[in-house]
């Protein structure tokens, strides 16, 4: 299993899961918070295309993750799933219902090489969910919006070989920063954002000798700098903050095997 990211931040987040055994060849897009030309740009930067994908997962309703996800599918008749309280607050009637597929907290999903394993959080949005992927042998946890480490978010993430992991912004950045005191509070709190120092938090909890790769993402253009989440997640890990990836809002990532 590999996996990369398209693009992660407040202009968009799109990540690219792939699996294969033998002959075939599983693709998952999570989120593709893009206009469909600008994603399939990415994805061929990913060599890869939205004739490729297997499936499409939207964990929540924000234009930073939906981005063109129903005319993506509809064009390309791809599987499209999600939760039943995101597709209320984003339902066109016009979609194909043949397309559409509901996604429910601890309901595995089997898609092709993948098993999906959604995970509610406590995110300000419409039922969001996160996943943990995984191909029969590693496993991979995916989290951009989380609001905060709930007990059950931390229970599920045991065991990770390895780890997308939202990092939004750095607490005295964004205290000091031109933001309305409304929108200070919101990301702050519980149904927010995760700070570096958060994530660095979950990240102890969720620590063992398996875990490989962990790579920062969702990082605020204003509130944080990668130099910042790094050292964060490096002070867990005990390595350089050279040695932790970064999720670059316009280059993405490279691609990560979960050897």
């Amino acid at each position: 299993m590999r996996f990369c990211s398209l693009g992660s931040g407040s202009g968009g987040n799109a990540t690219l899961v792939e699996a294969s055994q033998g002959i075939t060849s599983t693709q998952l897009l999570v989120d593709c918070g893009f206009s469909l030309r600008e994603l399939t740009r990415r994805l061929q930067r990913a060599g890869s295309a939205p004739e490729a994908l297997t499936a499409v997962f939207i964990t929540h309703e924000h234009g930073d993750h939906i981005g063109c996800a129903l005319k993506l599918c509809q064009q390309y008749r791809i599987p499209l799933w999600t939760s039943r309280g995101t597709w209320r607050a984003v339902g066109n009637p016009d979609f194909e219902p043949s397309l559409l597929h509901f996604a429910r907290d601890g309901e595995l999903i089997e898609l092709g090489d993948l098993q999906l394993q959604p995970l509610a959080v406590p995110h300000d949005a419409n039922e969001p969910l996160h996943l943990r992927c995984n191909d029969g042998a590693k496993h991979l946890g995916l989290l951009t919006d989380l609001g905060c480490p709930s007990s059950s978010v931390l229970a599920a993430l045991q065991g990770l070989d390895a780890m997308l992991l939202e990092c939004n912004h750095d607490e005295e950045l964004l205290k000091n920063s031109s933001y309305p005191a409304s929108l200070k509070r919101r990301i702050l709190g519980s149904h927010g954002h995760l700070s570096n120092a958060q994530s660095a938090t979950l990240l102890q909890q969720c620590l063992h000798a398996g875990l490989q790769t962990v790579l920062a993402a969702h990082l605020s253009e204003r509130n944080n700098r990668p130099e910042l989440a790094a050292a964060a997640l490096a002070a867990v890990l005990g390595c350089s903050e050279d040695e932790i990836p970064v999720a670059d809002q316009k280059l993405g990532s490279d691609w990560f095997t979960i050897d």
